[in-house]
């Protein structure tokens, strides 16, 4: 894969890409931004060698600000509203950093808003700093509404009574709250984010192609009823059985001291030495 962009640096080390956004002075969404993150995209689901990808940015005050509002207006509005029976781009782009068979990681180190918020709201994990990062959906204030898939992630992120604060109000979700109702995963010392999350991206970049791509589907496969859902995940599972990594693996915990007591007190580090031996 090529992963050649002006507004994106891309660094790939194994299974692992690390994506940084850089589009002074604030990071904001504009067209080329957005066109290039929209390829980008498509081009990391693509690529067959990667299980992990970090997106964070260049600016440690911007993740990113938000949907550039002067091309907002732009927009035609000489016809009627109709209701698309089609998913607008923009949704697509959320949905394949939702979808895609690589865990998806936001590194929020300051503030993030709008469509930004919407992108990273859309990824399989986020983390943040202590006292600095900041989530604001700043749209009902200028007259329209999140409408990059803002109204309906959130509520399913962080329940529809939080969202509504979070969308109605239009004022800064701190890191503490956001992580608490689960916006964030966990947040960190400013100087101690970059290390956690790099460490935690390469540990799972360590384990098993299949198993982690599978482990995200069954995972995705919640959003169906409950028992949609445990057929899918029993299907998952028997898929794996079958692949010679996990015979492989299996067979290399037992040889590493698991299901010994002493192993089992330190089930963490048996993982990750698997991870190594991947």
């Amino acid at each position: 894969m090529a992963y050649d962009y002006e507004l994106l640096q891309v660094e790939v080390d194994g299974r692992l890409a690390v994506v940084t956004i850089n589009n002074p002075p604030i990071n904001l969404l504009t067209l080329p931004l957005y066109a290039e993150l929209n390829a980008l995209t498509e081009e990391l689901k693509q690529d067959p060698d990667l299980t992990v990808v970090v997106f964070k940015s260049a600016d440690p005050d911007f993740f990113i600000a938000h949907f550039d509002v002067e091309a907002i207006l732009q927009f035609p509005i000489d016809k009627p509203a109709e209701k698309d029976p089609e998913l607008n781009l923009y949704h697509i782009m959320c949905e394949r950093v939702r979808t895609m068979d690589k865990v998806t990681i936001a590194q929020i180190e300051g503030r993030v808003g709008g469509g930004g918020s919407e992108f990273a709201a859309s990824m399989d994990m986020r983390f943040g700093v202590e006292g600095k990062t900041r989530i604001n959906q700043m749209e009902v204030p200028l007259g329209i509404l999140p409408g990059g898939t803002g109204t309906q992630r959130l509520p399913r992120l962080i329940g529809r009574a939080r969202a509504m604060e979070v969308i109605l109000g239009a004022d800064d979700l701190d890191a503490a709250t956001a992580e608490r109702w689960g916006y964030l995963n966990r947040i960190f010392p400013a100087d101690e984010i970059e290390a956690w999350v790099d460490g935690f991206a390469r540990r799972i970049a360590g384990f098993p192609v299949e198993s982690v791509r599978l482990a995200k589907a069954s995972v995705s496969a919640a959003d169906q009823p409950l028992s949609q859902g445990l057929l899918e995940e029993a299907y998952l599972f028997q898929r794996l059985l079958r692949n010679d990594s996990a015979q492989t693996n299996m067979q290399r915990y037992l040889e590493i001291g698991g299901q010994t007591r002493e192993g089992e007190l330190r089930v963490n580090e048996l993982n990750a030495e698997l991870g190594r031996d991947a």
